[in-house]
């Protein structure tokens, strides 16, 4: 069972020697990332992309740690956008992709092969485009030939897992002159605002017991986890949550959405990692799973428990039938999962505009996945296995 060592995320100097390339660091600036990224989508031009006139449709480019920015417009698209926007990680581009579609093409070092690929396609097929990334790389390279609008991410920016905001702010700007989303220049700072408030509620020299990063990280170390949001909202960031576990803390994470995943998630309290489930599941030694008197020598090592890690949004300020049926669900799951000995941990956004509660629980979560990996003694920058596989598929383009 892994076993997260609480000296390491609560001593500063431990942080910062296991945390070799400064990702805690780079986390914390957030909020200056939004605030940079609109002015530089404001000096790229952001108001003229598709020259300024609504397309027929949207197609968003990126995969990686940039993936999120293509669910977050997508989710906040859905409810009152007057065109399809539809998402793509890699050719072929749809064939009906032509002269009147916008093409929206992430990369942070603007060379990835997928949205480069899928940019240059569209160039050719007289698409506009809007690529964000690296100034001096392939994809701004391919969107200036297309005379298409391009807007750099700035310096330090070193990776995609730690420069969402830098990504994602341009694309939402450019979506709400469009029409396309509510992400006016006045969000910005309300966005800004909410990460450098959960920057400073998770700093490292936050001990464990106030820092809710920290806590949470504490509490996923020994089981398994599973990651839900009670909404679409919640569920983009459940979706981040989990990808954020498995890429920075080496935690193979499974996600759900409400009410679709309701059945998904409760059939798993069953199984062999609550106490209440997995009746016939017996560990080594002949004992029951989960079976207090169970001698670790004899019976084996302790397994995991199930834990949930339930992504709540802000209490709806109108109690329409719908919110009221949404939160009365999520608490008879809660019910059932305690009843079946899940291990239980909530986290609740405060109130404010969409993108400002979605921002709240991307940016808590990245701070949980962090501090487990430090705390598990992982890198949460560097991974062997990883490296070791781009070296292994260097000739393959990927």
């Amino acid at each position: 069972m892994p076993h997260l060592d609480e000296s390491f995320i609560d001593n500063t100097e431990e942080l910062a020697r296991r945390d070799t390339r400064d990702t805690l660091r780079a986390l914390a600036t957030a909020g200056a990332q939004a605030r940079e990224a609109a002015t530089l989508a404001g000096e790229a031009g952001v108001d003229r992309v598709a020259s300024g006139e609504r397309p027929r449709s949207v197609l968003v480019a990126a995969l990686g740690g940039s993936s999120v920015v293509a669910d977050v417009l997508e989710l906040l698209a859905e409810p009152g956008s007057p065109v399809p926007v539809t998402v793509r990680r890699n050719l072929p581009l749809p064939g009906w992709v032509g002269p009147l579609d916008l093409v929206i093409a992430v990369s942070l070092s603007g060379n990835a092969e997928g949205p480069v690929a899928i940019a240059r396609e569209a160039a050719r097929r007289g698409a506009d485009l809007l690529t964000v990334g690296a100034s001096d790389s392939l994809l701004a390279e391919t969107c200036h030939q297309a005379r298409g609008v391009h807007v750099g991410v700035g310096r330090g920016r070193t990776s995609s897992r730690t420069s969402l905001w830098s990504l994602l702010t341009p694309v939402l700007l450019a979506a709400d002159r469009l029409g396309l989303v509510d992400f006016a220049d006045a969000v910005v700072p309300e966005v800004a605002a909410r990460l450098d408030e959960q920057a400073e509620v998770c700093r490292p020299s936050s001990e464990s017991f106030v820092n809710p990063a920290k806590l949470t990280a504490l509490q996923l170390a020994e089981t398994v986890p599973v990651v839900l949001g009670d909404n679409q909202l919640t569920g983009v960031a459940a979706m981040r949550a989990a990808s954020m576990l498995a890429r920075t803390a080496r935690m193979p994470t499974t996600w759900g959405e409400l009410p679709d995943a309701a059945s998904q998630i409760v059939a798993c309290f069953d199984g062999p990692f609550t106490a209440g489930g997995g009746a016939g599941v017996r560990a080594p030694g002949g004992r029951p799973v989960g079976d207090l008197f169970a001698d670790p020598f004899l019976d084996g090592p302790a397994q995991p428990t199930l834990g949930l890690l339930m992504l709540r949004d802000a209490p709806p300020q109108e109690h329409t039938h719908q919110e009221d049926q949404r939160v009365a669900l999520a608490e008879a799951l809660l019910a059932t999962a305690r009843a079946a000995g899940v291990k239980v941990i909530e986290s609740t956004a405060q109130p404010g505009h969409p993108c400002v509660r979605l921002a709240e629980h991307l940016a808590m979560q990245d701070f949980v996945s962090t501090y487990l990996a430090i705390g598990l003694g992982l890198d949460p920058a560097v991974s062997p296995h990883v490296a070791d596989l781009r070296d292994r598929t260097r000739d393959l383009g990927y």
